[in-house]
């Protein structure tokens, strides 16, 4: 499988994977080989195959863990200009990235090399951060009553991939 930018039917830029061969296709997504003993559709695979494999699929996947930690801090907000506030501080703190002992999924991103990178890292994940704070305000408070709205507070108590960026208690 590999990862690249490319533009959807309508001209839009968009995130897509693609396999080398064309996959089998069940409606617009893929037919991904698995190891399973159950029956069904997916081509049976006798080793393990790791869906998420670009990298663009893992920063999908921190930008969605820290969506989560938004929404714990925003359900506390009683006005938009509490909730950036809230996003701002939450943006600017210091976080673990990969290869160091809190971040939660080790396993699937590479530790950076060097102190270089390491700073570059840092600066792109709160860059990210930032951007999502202000974006996350834009959606989750009703513009006529300030106030966040239930459609998205329905999932402050949800985690992705049973995970958290914050350690348990925060």
């Amino acid at each position: 499988m590999s990862s690249s930018w490319g533009a959807n039917h309508d001209g839009r830029s968009a995130y897509h994977s693609s396999y080398l061969s064309p996959p089998q296709l069940v409606a617009n997504m893929a037919l991904l080989p698995l190891r399973t003993q159950f029956r069904g559709p997916a081509p049976k695979s006798k080793i393990y195959v790791m869906i998420i494999v670009s990298e663009a699929d893992r920063t999908l996947i921190y930008i969605t863990l820290y969506i989560t930690e938004c929404l714990k801090k925003l359900q506390r907000c009683h006005a938009k200009k509490d909730g950036l506030k809230e996003m701002h501080s939450l943006a600017i703190m210091k976080w673990d990235i990969p290869g160091e002992p809190g971040f939660p999924l080790n396993a699937m991103y590479h530790r950076p090399n060097g102190r270089q990178e390491e700073d570059n890292m840092r600066a792109y994940l709160q860059q990210l951060r930032q951007e999502i704070g202000v974006r996350m305000c834009e959606k989750v408070f009703d513009p006529t009553t300030d106030k966040p709205t239930k459609w998205w507070m329905c999932f402050v108590k949800r985690k992705f991939m049973d995970k958290s960026l914050s350690a348990p208690g925060q």
